[in-house]
């Protein structure tokens, strides 16, 4: 993939958890347009459920889930050793929610998702990444 003439490699999956069936379809179709493998789930459950998960890739997870915040999601996923940089998306958090969500590592990104937000986000956690690869 070529991104601000950057030849990227093998890119990397993208695990998106969206309870909103068309904020899901349609992610999945933006970020599979960037070149990325997207795998998509509504719920943490499906996601936990899901058995293994890759070793190169970021999370895109919705903090208002059916079953679980996403922060408990990523908390979950934590415990497993599994370790895949994490975004949380949200609408109007609160104060409380953006302490929390930094002190678990996670950034944020506001909903509505506005022009380049999600993509930005997600090769900045990939650089993280791959700068610091025991993260």
């Amino acid at each position: 993939m070529v991104r601000d003439g950057q030849t990227q490699g093998l890119m990397p999956t993208i695990i998106v958890v969206e309870e909103d069936a068309s904020l899901r379809h349609s992610l999945r179709f933006s970020l599979a347009v960037e070149g990325f493998a997207v795998r998509t789930y509504a719920t943490g459950k499906d996601l936990l459920g899901a058995g293994e998960l890759p070793d190169r890739g970021c999370l895109v997870v919705d903090y208002r889930l059916p079953d679980m915040t996403g922060l408990d999601l990523v908390a979950a996923l934590r415990t497993r050793r599994i370790a895949l940089p994490a975004i949380l998306l949200t609408t109007n958090p609160s104060t409380n929610l953006r302490q929390r969500a930094e002190r678990a590592g996670v950034p944020m990104i506001e909903k509505p998702l506005l022009g380049d937000s999600l993509i930005n986000g997600i090769l900045a956690a990939l650089t993280r990444l791959a700068e610091h690869p025991s993260r």
